[in-house]
């Protein structure tokens, strides 16, 4: 098998489709991000991108906080849809019937719906072109409690949570493994199956 060259270009999928939230209770908006991703674990820390051009840009500039919203299989009309209208000519939240949530730490609100919403404080801005990365530190995690496993562990695969790659939005697959199974002896496999 051989590999076909392309130019530079964006194709490392797939990738989370999130909504973010920001803005304030009264005056928000929901941008849908997929440059999006960890950068850090202690302090946690993740990143949006967004273009300088989109109106959710400036919301997060000046308030230095966002929200990142996972979005399932179930909201992947609402993610699609918050990701092509412009928060600066209607509501976001109405227009979906979406509904907003008080977060803990941020002035931002969370989306109810989404099964895990992720407070962030913004940290870091960098100008890299097309795109305006805002690093932020992890305030807090917020997970809905039907995806909490009778051990307290959030359990990823009752969500049904969304990626994105090249242009379409994928559901995400079965469980092939776990971090470590290439390695862990035969018997405590079998165990953890």
């Amino acid at each position: 098998m051989s590999k076909v060259t392309w130019k530079p270009g964006t194709f490392l999928y797939p990738i989370p489709a999130v909504m973010v939230s920001c803005g304030t209770m009264e005056k928000s908006n929901i941008i849908t991000v997929a440059w999006t991703g960890i950068i850090n674990t202690n302090p946690a820390m993740v990143y949006i991108s967004v273009r300088p051009t989109r109106y959710s840009y400036n919301l997060i500039k000046e308030q230095k906080e966002f929200v990142i919203n996972l979005t399932t299989s179930n909201l992947v009309k609402e993610t699609d849809w918050c990701g092509v209208k412009s928060g600066e000519k209607v509501d976001k939240f109405k227009e979906m019937n979406l509904h907003k949530e008080k977060a803990n730490f941020v002035k931002c609100p969370m989306i109810k719906e989404s099964p895990v919403s992720v407070e962030c404080k913004v940290k870091e801005i960098k100008d890299l072109g097309s795109h305006t990365m805002f690093i932020a530190e992890v305030l807090a995690i917020n997970s809905d409690e039907k995806y909490i496993d009778n051990k307290g562990a959030f359990d990823i695969s009752k969500c049904n949570l969304i990626s994105y790659a090249n242009g379409g939005y994928y559901s995400m697959g079965k469980k092939l493994g776990r971090f470590g199974f290439s390695v862990m002896k035969k018997k405590k496999q079998k165990n953890k199956k």
